[in-house]
């Protein structure tokens, strides 16, 4: 925080009258009566548009991997041999970067 050495300095008596003028000034501070609302709790309220998706059945086919394929031993996912960086290892391209 900057501080301003050309400022006229205030004793302890003017920092605490101002203390008392600014707990005075909040007490008749509409907002101050009013208390933090839970984040998680209000988000429990919300729906989402289509959110709902208990009815809904995936039709996905899944393949065996292909003779040109390799499965990457850090991140996992399924590339072909062209993304193959380190044949010993099993690394992709993306991983080994």
């Amino acid at each position: 925080m900057a501080t301003d050495y050309d400022a006229p300095r205030k004793n302890e008596e003017d920092q605490s009258e101002e203390s008392i003028e600014e707990l005075k000034a909040r007490r008749h501070d509409k907002n101050s009566g009013k208390v933090d609302e839970d984040e998680a709790e209000a988000a429990e309220s919300f729906e989402l548009p289509g959110a709902d998706l208990s009815h809904e059945e995936l039709a996905v086919e899944v393949m065996p991997r292909q003779e040109d394929e390799f499965t990457c031993r850090s991140c996992f996912l399924v590339h072909h041999r062209s993304q193959l960086a380190d044949e010993k290892r099993l690394i992709c391209r993306d991983c080994a970067a």
